[in-house]
């Protein structure tokens, strides 16, 4: 399309130059003393001589336009690669530090806390790192941890269900540690 225009503007470009071109000759011919009439063969010769000359330069033009144009569309497409790639390594990541996260836990201390009475499990887990805790906690059954969680101190038992909600959601990548 942008090429499609150039060439129209520089038809008519080519036809304004043509069309002032004959006026100016006109004009000077009224001015002066006559002359034998130029021959229109002649006049259209050098028209399309003209438009000849212009050709390859409006060419040019629209390559370099194209050129220019192609080159925003790279610019463009990089950029969102980069995005891409960003975004790729920030869910990767995340899906790290959710595995340690896990892994944590499967250290033989799920095997302790599954065995400890829920109000001694709550008194040692306040005093462990609250990520820690909380994976612990997430690998309990529902019912232990619920028990263990309704012992613990209210604030504390708040962080800890946040970072297990957390755990499942990927827009938690570049989450700060909470304790």
């Amino acid at each position: 399309m942008i090429s499609t225009a150039i060439a129209r503007r520089m038809l008519i470009t080519c036809a304004l130059a043509t069309g002032a071109t004959l006026l100016s000759f006109g004009l000077a011919a009224a001015q002066e003393a006559p002359k034998p009439v130029a021959d229109p063969a002649t006049s259209q010769d050098e028209i399309r001589q003209f438009c000849t000359n212009i050709a390859d330069p409006a060419r040019d033009q629209r390559y370099l336009l194209q050129k220019q144009e192609l080159e925003q569309l790279r610019a463009d497409v990089d950029q969102r690669v980069a995005t891409m790639d960003k975004r790729k390594a920030e869910y990767e990541d995340w899906l790290k530090r959710r595995d340690d996260f896990l892994k944590t836990a499967d250290l033989g201390l799920v095997d302790i806390y599954k065995n400890m009475k829920p109000d001694a499990a709550a008194a040692s887990l306040n005093d462990v790192k609250i990520t820690v805790a909380a994976a612990i906690i997430m690998k309990l059954s529902s019912r232990q941890s619920s028990l263990i969680l309704a012992e613990m101190d209210a604030h504390k038992a708040a962080v800890i269900t946040n970072i297990i909600a957390s755990a499942s959601d990927p827009n938690t990548s570049k989450s700060k540690d909470p304790s």
